[in-house]
């Protein structure tokens, strides 16, 4: 059942051009864990990288979906979220060597960069990279805006655990685009928002973290927004994949398996095809139709 450790809310500050939101999650934090045993310091980065890639996701002005990733030559070669406008998420890493509980960013990715991709359901994809040049997930995003978005923005996470389970969440300051907004203000706010603990953002309803933090302040807190785990993948996405593959290179993965057994990295789940199953796909592509899994 949802929570508010599992909600999204944004926030506007009626005597100030800067808009926030604040997003507590947990039982999705869980679920991208799932079954893989990722070293600790993953598992922090990983909900790290679903708070801000949440918090980006809310900045939407299309429906579509945004990807969150870091790639290196250092032991962790992947750490991606993908999300979208309703608050789907997903997300892996993949790991070639020894990490330390205790890593940094720097450590875990070596010399990287940071992608964003917004890929609108209508329109143009569009893909920003900059160098992880911040010791903090947060600082690099926060660059990112500086230099894609030309709008000061600040992002703060927590992760830790509650109630026994791991959790994850933070908030997002940004000026509202073509407003001006004096620095000292925005600096003010920023302050503000840097004093919120692990254990405020976990345990308490938005409305009262945002009243610790703000109560000098006039601030519009919006209705929330669920946000939970899902996967895209589907037998039916597997089978058009199968499809794009030579009839020797199926022939050759039967032989040796039996059976061509395609997983899903992000949600653990096997979509199995014997022969019999690959020849009816290439039955009905053959025809002409659309192959049904």
């Amino acid at each position: 059942m949802m929570t508010h450790q599992d909600q999204l809310h944004r926030y506007l500050f009626e005597d100030y051009a800067v808009r926030g939101e604040l997003v507590s999650l947990q039982e999705t934090y869980r679920q991208v864990l799932g079954q893989h045993n990722y070293p600790p310091a993953v598992k922090t980065l990983l909900g790290e990288l679903l708070v801000a890639t949440s918090l980006l996701t809310a900045t939407l002005k299309f429906t579509g979906e945004i990807t969150v990733q870091l790639q290196g030559d250092g032991p962790l070669r992947l750490a991606v979220i993908n999300g979208d406008d309703r608050q789907n998420m997903r997300g892996l890493a993949r790991i070639d060597g020894d990490i330390a509980d205790d890593a940094t960013l720097a450590q875990m990715v070596g010399n990287g960069y940071l992608v964003i991709t917004l890929t609108p359901a209508e329109g143009e994809r569009y893909q920003g990279v900059v160098g992880l040049e911040g010791p903090r997930l947060a600082d690099c995003l926060e660059n990112y805006f500086l230099q894609s978005e030309q709008l000061p923005t600040r992002l703060f996470i927590r992760t830790g655990e509650y109630q026994g389970e791991v959790a994850a969440a933070g908030l997002l300051l940004q000026v509202l685009p073509g407003q001006d907004t004096r620095a000292d203000d925005f600096d003010h706010l920023a302050q503000l928002t840097a004093t919120v603990k692990g254990d405020e953002l976990f345990a308490l309803p938005a409305n009262d973290v945002l009243y610790r933090l703000y109560h000098q302040d006039n601030v519009t807190v919006y209705p929330a927004q669920s946000v939970q785990f899902r996967c895209t993948c589907s037998r039916q996405r597997c089978a058009d994949a199968l499809m794009t593959l030579g009839e020797q290179e199926l022939n050759d993965m039967l032989e040796q398996d039996g059976e061509v057994d395609m997983h899903c990295d992000f949600c653990g789940s096997h979509y199995r095809f014997d022969a019999d199953a690959i020849a009816d796909l290439q039955q009905q592509a053959a025809q002409g139709r659309s192959p049904q899994a």
